[in-house]
């Protein structure tokens, strides 16, 4: 027979101890329903149990981290690959002649090297391929043209090119008149002026060249050609890519396209972008060796946050073919510096690649099926379901396509709802309010966990040498971010804890049911359910969100949603005898987090690394954004992510004696972090790990000192990484003056903080150098306004042009030949301006004409008609660029210190650059 509640036979005459760290424990023994409070209590759940538990999460987390992305194929020497394998061994020989050409631009005498090695080594492909296969070598020569890319990085400027050199080679069966379809396989030979390129991209070029020579022992049984594209002009605006597809007879052939490329140098080659068809990817899945991809790469890549654009936009949005874009990302840090070497370039990466592409393109290019890669058409609209892909530790990958995730969201949405909606009508209103209250302590956890680690981001410009003192380093960022956001983290659940406590307790203090010790215990119990809850609730608003705007990394929010709950019910609702609450049990926690760690903590760890290394060039126009803006976004990423991984292990924190032990670590970490800063044993940057700057000689010939109107000649030093450059001038010691008084202007970009010197700058260029602008008429019809202005580049083949675009309508742009190299038509503009950016080979014209159709309602007449000329926005600006370093520049860069290297983009200026404008009232 059941005793009454207030009968219970089992008698308490001490106090149990304190089990819950906070000195409240009960003072008696209770029934709960026949359970007495030790039994609901459990065993004791100490600090150091926590801490061990964090210990292994961490543990696996680098563990999964090492496995799935660190740990590369053997490299394979020729013998061992075999005549159709691939060798790495082989394929590092093209890499290490290629680099030993040092910097190969476009226009320079080393690229043309570069050209005749490639073709060289092309040609010996020809004759050493299967005796059935057909092996045809292209030197493709391509004629002006101009790229307008409607989105990503290069919005708002058109990308004009002339005089390129590309090695294409064509591999197909040679008795097979059906072959009409073919593969593109490309990148590009030519790197930025300030690197060698081993990473970008002569490993790229070398694992293709590899490639290519086991194909040709392959294609005998091929239905579709194989089409290797080595192309010039990546770095100035994908202009290679460009003038392929557009010019060459093989274009029309392309049913998909693959891109390689580097934004670091070496490790693990993954996809970042897939598709827009998800065929591509799915043959990958199934053949590769070693699969490395994930979707989340795609979707911080089309969301904006990686500055950067690929050949693979111009194969999308141009041509419109889907395929694959790869990447190399490991030490991103190094990217277009002069650490892009050979010697850092890590072993058994190119094995890594060579392996994937190799057993990728013998079955797509076997398949007969490849025309379902193109776009499905619906009343006369493309059509592309798009796919869901990711890997699982590098060994096994899961593609599938955008309805099915969809749909399977869809339904653990509505099982979620139907379950928490059932939840909170049976436990009525205090059910809800705990709901709210749980909520709450998982907002608190994220403002203060983001808040404590932005605060660090803060004060590090003030008290450390560098505002980002950690690039050379990163494990810091354990210290500096990571450890606040944890104890933020902590402290913002604790606070939400005990709001949710002091209610329950309110609750349960109106019912006399049970003992008052009982209902102490049952409320920290009830307590610590709903925080562990609280994550349920964290991980489906991110699902829900991701479902509805079509995320494809959303698949991550399944995972750390669905498993836990499914531990949650089955060891927690299934299996407790008990009818009142107990103690959450520790593997229901491991359990829950086992797959989900499995799943994410690598990419965790490696986006983490990817956004360090773009510190490097975080400050595309020096000085344009605050010094701690870059470790604010560091220390909000670590902090998001301790949030998303730590919300259901920090609830079993409270009930234990672990909270002192977690302040005290963590504040530890944190201490010694900052020392190691502050004293400079961990310097920010390294000779392998260098800060990013710019040394240009610069000859104005607009600007003016002491009221003369002749060209007036510096030498600017500036940084795209975040920072003064004191210490790198008082090295240097050439006269520089640092700070934000003089702006440099560069056209494509400002340089607001920087360091100038004018000593000896008059010596090192000439003035038949020197590029003007030329009114050559200027005539209305009607309401219409035309100008025509010609410039010559002289010395330069790569120049930078910007119109303003709230004064002028539209243009047109002409070569010396009066071809036509920009046509008039719609043009887009940012900040007001359309950038136009020419790079070509030795032969590309010198010689330009502009005709500006003037905007019928221009700013002259208004705003500009009462500014000073000097208060006016010019008309048009121009810079040229030439590969020539001054005596000046030349010091300067003997000079500069070790942890100092230039840095190269399609919008830097070389070593010697001239400015000129044209006013607009000309």
């Amino acid at each position: 027979m059941r005793k009454r509640p207030g009968n219970s036979s089992a008698k308490s005459t001490s106090q149990p101890p304190n089990r819950d760290g906070d000195g409240d424990a009960p003072s008696a023994s209770g029934d709960g329903g026949g359970v007495p409070i030790d039994a609901m209590l459990g065993a004791r759940r100490s600090g150091f149990v926590w801490l061990v538990l964090f210990g292994l999460l961490m543990y696996s987390s680098w563990a999964v981290y090492e496995y799935q992305y660190e740990s590369l194929p053997p490299p394979l020497t020729a013998a061992q690959a075999g005549k159709r394998g691939f060798s790495e061994v082989e394929a590092m020989k093209h890499v290490r002649a290629l680099t030993q050409l040092g910097p190969h631009p476009v226009a320079s005498d080393a690229l043309d090297r570069a050209l005749q090695y490639v073709m060289a080594v092309a040609e010996a492909i020809k004759k050493s391929a299967h005796w059935e296969v057909a092996v045809e070598v292209d030197l493709f020569h391509s004629k002006s043209g101009a790229n307008s890319l409607a989105s990503g990085l290069f919005v708002g400027k058109t990308l004009v090119y002339s005089d390129l050199n590309h090695v294409v080679l064509r591999i197909l069966p040679k008795y097979s008149s059906e072959v009409e379809d073919a593969i593109l396989v490309s990148s590009h030979i030519d790197t930025v002026f300030s690197a060698e390129g081993a990473g970008d991209c002569s490993s790229c070029v070398a694992v293709m060249l590899e490639l290519a020579r086991g194909i040709s022992q392959w294609a005998h049984g091929f239905k579709n050609a194989v089409i290797f594209l080595f192309n010039t002009g990546e770095e100035e605006g994908l202009s290679g890519a460009h003038s392929f597809i557009t010019q060459h007879p093989w274009n029309t052939t392309i049913r998909m396209a693959i891109d390689l490329e580097a934004m670091g140098i070496g490790g693990k080659s993954s996809i970042f972008q897939a598709g827009p068809h998800p065929w591509a990817i799915e043959k990958f899945a199934s053949a590769a060796k070693y699969p490395s991809a994930n979707i989340i790469a795609q979707d911080l890549f089309a969301s904006g946050f990686i500055k950067s654009a690929t050949d693979f936009q111009v194969y999308k949005e141009v041509a419109g073919l889907s395929g694959l874009d790869f990447a190399y990302t490991d030490n991103n840090a190094v990217y277009h510096t002069k650490n892009d070497k050979l010697e850092l370039l890590k072993s058994g990466s190119l094995q890594h690649l060579g392996d994937n592409m190799l057993a990728f393109l013998i079955q797509a290019a076997s398949s007969s099926d490849i025309q379902t890669n193109k776009a499905n058409t619906e009343d006369g609209n493309t059509i592309h379901e798009s796919a869901v892909f990711f890997d699982i530790l590098g060994t096994y990958m899961v593609v599938y396509k955008q309805r099915f995730a969809s749909m399977m969201q869809n339904s653990v949405l509505m099982q979620s709802l139907l379950i928490w909606s059932t939840s909170l009508l049976m436990g009525g209103y205090p059910a809800l309010v705990s709901l709210g209250l749980s909520c709450l302590s998982a907002v608190l956890m994220w403002s203060l966990s983001i808040g404590f680690s932005l605060l660090v981001a803060f004060i590090l410009p003030q008290i450390a040498s560098s505002p980002v003192p950690y690039v050379a380093n990163p494990w810091l960022v354990i210290g500096l971010f990571a450890a606040p956001a944890l104890l933020g983290a902590l402290t913002g659940q604790h606070i939400g804890y005990l709001i949710l406590r002091a209610y329950l307790s309110n609750v349960h203090s109106k019912t006399k049911q049970q003992p008052s010790a009982v209902q102490a215990v049952r409320v920290k119990l009830e307590s610590e359910r709903w925080l562990f809850k609280a994550g349920f609730i964290q991980w489906l608003v991110i699902l829900a969100a991701g479902n509805y705007f079509s995320v494809g990394s959303s698949y991550l929010a399944l995972f750390w949603l669905v498993l836990p709950a499914f531990s949650y019910g089955l060891l927690e609702a299934t299996l407790t005898p008990a009818r009142l609450p107990r103690p959450l049990k520790l593997a229901t926690l491991l359990m829950g987090l086992a797959i989900p760690v499995l799943i994410s903590a690598g990419t965790f760890i490696r986006l983490a690394g990817t956004v360090i290394g773009m510190v490097v060039r975080f400050d595309r126009s020096p000085g344009s954004t605050p010094e701690w803006l870059a470790s604010a976004i560091v220390s909000a990423y670590i902090a998001v992510v301790t949030c998303l991984t730590l919300l259901y292990m920090l609830s079993y924190v409270h009930l234990s004696g672990a909270k002192k032990s977690i302040i005290l670590v963590t504040s530890l970490v944190f201490g010694i972090s900052l020392v190691l800063v502050l004293s400079g044993v961990t310097p920010p940057f390294t000779e392998n790990t260098a800060r990013a700057v710019n040394v240009v000689h610069v000859v104005d010939t607009m600007a003016r000192q002491g009221g003369k109107q002749d060209p007036i000649s510096f030498v600017s030093l500036s940084s795209v990484t975040p920072g003064k450059l004191t210490k790198e001038a008082e090295e240097i010691s050439e006269g520089f003056v640092c700070g934000r008084d003089k702006v440099v202007d560069f056209v494509t970009f400002s340089v607001k903080y920087g360091c100038v010197t004018y000593d000896e700058a008059e010596h090192g260029w000439s003035n038949s150098d020197v590029p003007a602008l030329h009114v050559d008429s200027d005539n209305k019809v009607g309401e219409e306004r035309f100008t025509q202005v010609s410039f010559a580049a002289k010395a330069s083949t790569r120049w930078s042009l910007a119109v303003n675009m709230e004064e002028i309508e539209d243009f047109i742009l002409k070569g010396n030949s009066e071809e036509e190299l920009v046509p008039s038509g719609s043009k887009s503009s940012t900040d007001g301006w359309h950038i136009l950016q020419f790079a070509g080979g030795k032969d590309s014209p010198r010689d330009f004409k502009l005709t500006l159709i003037w905007a019928k309602k221009s700013k002259q007449s208004t705003e500009n008609a009462n500014k000073s000329a000097e208060e006016q926005q010019p008309l048009l600006k121009l810079r040229t660029d030439v590969q020539r370093v001054t005596p000046i520049a030349k010091r300067v860069l003997s000079k500069l210190p070790p942890w100092c290297s230039q840095f190269g983009k399609s919008t830097s200026p070389y070593n010697l650059a001239f400015l000129t404008s044209l006013p607009v009232n000309f």
